[in-house]
């Protein structure tokens, strides 16, 4: 096939616009919106408007013929986001059961030569369960962009195929890649039955053979056997089974831990060689960073999250103040990353969660400068269809109304190094025009509400606003379902492309190459390599006593793995919490004899044994101990801070006027204490404890008639579960809802108790979880 070359004038388009628009009434004023830009994409979209003059039809369609002739082949397409977004407009969702009827469609089919940056840091399914047993990133978006990138044109060169022999191919992968098991299979041959393997009969001999030796591999490699034992699709683990073949076996998994150069160095060689073999560009899929990376998200509560499973599914009714991306080591930019994005002519940034997709790729140093300093690409935002619960719920500037475009703007402008200033010009947002309301309100029912445009805000911050018909109008005539069209999209961006090569500069908005500066960068480097973390907790859990007054002897064993779940999902616990607490007792509710005058607590932490006391019904539901066991942890961190505890009533003239609770802490050197003095008075004094000035040993505190009250150490401990997830202490949730509460100094103990929930916030992200 002959090269096209992209450097040549559009044959007719400049001609054709040029007499066109010197028509004193323009024929592209009958087309909708009023930016030109959009008028040319409803033009290649949608066609000529019926009922239109035939010299007026015949110019437009002119220009149309033009857009379509757009020589894009050649051009060098770069596209960042996660999985689910950049699939569908790479290719397609690769996961969806119809994907297989139109698999070669979409921006790979218009722009052969595009490659895909992805974010690695998932933590959920599959990708969460291999990260317990490998030092690897996160491999299931990879796994979800690659089979989306597989090109009929390669697999034709590649293997002789026919369209349908290609179509059939594909299929046969897409299920192999997409299957879950979730028991571990008793051999190879077992699992390649199961999937679906051993009775294909179309995938080219080179393709069979290296899924067979990938899945071989699994059984037979020592590093990797163990990960059969967990729930699992079944293209993440070919994906790590081809990195590993790429390293000898004589490096061991303890060795890996501390080889993460050799370990780096193979990823790419691993991903890169399973991509050419099964159709797709070798370089068709890039991980953003090579080293293993978690999310810390910080809400304007002050809370900070870590974890992008967790914070997916946090409702902590706040909006998100900033995101980070925290990385095992220091990051650094890949050469073939920075040459891709160097030579890039379209990047795009596809749509996707806001906090999840895009902004931890651009905090990895050196990417977004890479971006900026190219100032001879068209560079596309696209704007997500919908509102997301715990992301896009709220807006930061006004928490009380829904997200706006603009909000979504503002988001990366705080969270992107230097801003996005150069990083894109142009955004991409569904136009609702033609989706019935009928279709609208059943999203709303499911609490899906669309991010809607407020243009004027988004040009006041220097980006243009394109709203385009980028829907699939197949899946919302058959499905009532709304979501992105490949093709469609790919249509578009070819249109933009043209306008941003041949349209008059009054059309264009072209950015200098003087914007790049990162700033400060954003990014952490302090994360555990999560499967050395996972092997630490379990480690210590096996260290424990589990006393149980449960006969079934397999209980412990139950009880440690519970254990171990809740710790390994809530990553915000440094394993130096657990340094205090020697086992779990359960306690038969016969026995239980713990006052429960001021709570309904059903767990404590027993500084005489270091045992953490549950009650036994505590133990029918997993969700109930998890509460009961996180209450107590957080109270295992103050030791055995208390000399002696006192409440003793006040009266006057034989009136109750109230109580005083005495605390007296035990001497520093006496004290077997996560906290250090200092500390410890602190969080004392933010749970209203007044120290004594003559024995700085002793805290008093005043109770009002019979009012209730929460002692410091079952406030510690229910601000410790409320910290690490707010639907476990509703007690806490409503004393802090007053953060919510808009400023006032009409009610000066109002500003008071405000700053004091925002000083104990504080503290629990500072102090308590070292944030």
């Amino acid at each position: 096939m002959a090269k096209e070359n992209k450097q040549e004038p559009m044959a007719g388009l400049e001609a054709s616009l040029a007499q066109t628009l010197g028509i004193q009434l323009c024929p592209m004023d009958l087309l909708p919106h009023e930016d030109l830009l959009e008028k040319l994409v409803e033009l290649a979209l949608s066609g000529v408007p019926d009922g239109l003059p035939s010299e007026t039809a015949a110019s437009l369609q002119q220009i149309k013929d033009a857009l379509a002739r757009e020589p894009v082949s050649e051009l060098n397409v770069v596209v960042f986001g996660g999985g689910t977004g950049l699939s569908t407009i790479l290719g397609g969702d690769s996961r969806a059961a119809s994907w297989t009827k139109d698999p070669f469609s979409g921006l790979k089919n218009i722009f052969p030569r595009t490659r895909s940056i992805v974010c690695i840091t998932d933590d959920g399914g599959s990708t969460g369960e291999l990260l317990k047993d490998l030092p690897l990133i996160a491999l299931g978006d990879i796994r979800h962009v690659l089979l989306s990138s597989i090109q009929l044109a390669l697999l034709q060169n590649l293997y002789a195929l026919s369209v349908a022999e290609a179509g059939e191919c594909v299929e046969c992968i897409a299920s192999i890649f997409n299957y879950r098991f979730t028991r571990r299979p008793a051999s190879s041959e077992q699992l390649l039955q199961d999937c679906g393997f051993t009775r294909q009969k179309v995938l080219p001999p080179a393709i069979a053979k290296v899924i067979e030796k990938t899945v071989g591999n699994l059984f037979t490699d020592s590093r990797l056997q163990k990960i059969l034992s967990r729930s699992h699709c079944l293209g993440n683990l070919i994906l790590a089974s081809s990195i590993y073949e790429q390293i000898p076996q004589r490096f061991s998994a303890e060795a890996l831990l501390e080889e993460q150069e050799l370990l780096r160095q193979n990823l790419y060689r691993g991903i890169t060689s399973l991509s050419g073999i099964l159709g797709a560009d070798k370089q068709a899929v890039l991980p953003c960073a090579s080293m293993p990376a978690e999310l810390s998200v910080r809400y304007t509560n002050g809370v900070q999250v870590t974890g992008e499973h967790k914070s997916g599914i946090a409702r902590r009714n706040y909006p998100v103040r900033q995101v980070r991306v925290n990385f095992c080591e220091e990051p650094h930019l890949s050469p073939v990353i920075e040459g891709l994005i160097d030579s890039a002519d379209i990047m795009i940034m596809a749509p996707g969660s806001l906090y999840t997709s895009l902004i931890p790729i651009f905090q990895v140093p050196g990417i977004a400068d890479a971006v900026k300093r190219n100032s001879k690409a068209l560079k596309i935002l696209v704007s997500n269809l919908w509102v997301q619960a715990g992301e896009t719920d709220l807006s930061l500037s006004q928490p009380n109304r829904k997200f706006h475009l603009s909000d979504l703007l503002k988001a990366y402008e705080q969270n992107i190094p230097g801003g996005t200033t150069g990083l894109f010009d142009k955004v991409l947002c569904l136009s609702f025009k033609d989706v019935p309301a009928t279709v609208i309100q059943s999203y709303a029912v499911e609490g899906k509400i669309p991010i809607y445009l407020d243009r004027d805000k988004v040009l006041e911050q220097g980006i243009v606003p394109l709203e385009c018909s980028i829907y699939s109008a197949f899946a919302l005539r058959d499905s009532g379902v709304i979501r992105h069209d490949p093709q469609q999209f790919a249509h578009v961006v070819r249109t933009l492309w043209a306008g941003f090569r041949h349209l008059p500069d009054t059309y264009r908005q072209d950015i200098g190459a003087d914007v790049v500066t990162s700033g400060k960068d954003k990014y952490l480097v302090g994360m555990t390599i999560p499967c050395q973390r996972y092997r630490e907790i379990g480690e210590y859990l096996a260290g424990i006593s589990i006393q149980l007054e449960n006969k079934d002897v397999s209980f412990p064993q139950k009880v440690r793995e519970i254990l171990h779940r809740i710790l390994w999902d809530h990553k915000d616990i440094p394993l130096e919490h657990l340094r205090l607490v020697k086992g779990v007792q359960c306690i038969s509710t016969e026995k239980w004899k713990r006052n429960q005058n001021w709570d309904r607590v059903y767990s404590f932490y027993d500084p005489f044994d270091g045992f953490v006391k549950v009650r036994q019904d505590q133990f029918d539901s997993e969700l109930n101990f998890e509460i009961a066991f996180l209450v107590a942890l957080g109270q295992s961190l103050l030791g055995n801070y208390a000399k002696s505890k006192e409440i003793r009533e006040i009266h006057k003239d034989q009136l109750l006027l109230g109580k005083a609770y005495h605390l007296q802490l035990k001497k520093a050197e006496d004290r077997n204490c996560y906290f250090n003095e200092e500390s410890l008075a602190s969080f004392l004094e933010l749970s209203r404890m007044m120290q004594d000035p003559d024995d700085p040993e002793h805290f008093t505190r005043i109770i009002n008639g019979n009012e209730g009250f929460t002692p410091p150490g079952l406030l510690f401990g229910l601000t410790y579960a409320w910290y690490l997830d707010n639907r476990f202490a509703s007690h806490i949730e409503y004393k802090m809802a007053v953060i919510r509460i808009d400023h006032s100094d009409l009610i000066p103990e109002q500003v008071r108790m405000r700053s004091r929930r925002e000083k104990l916030t504080e503290f629990f992200r500072d102090v308590v979880f070292g944030h």
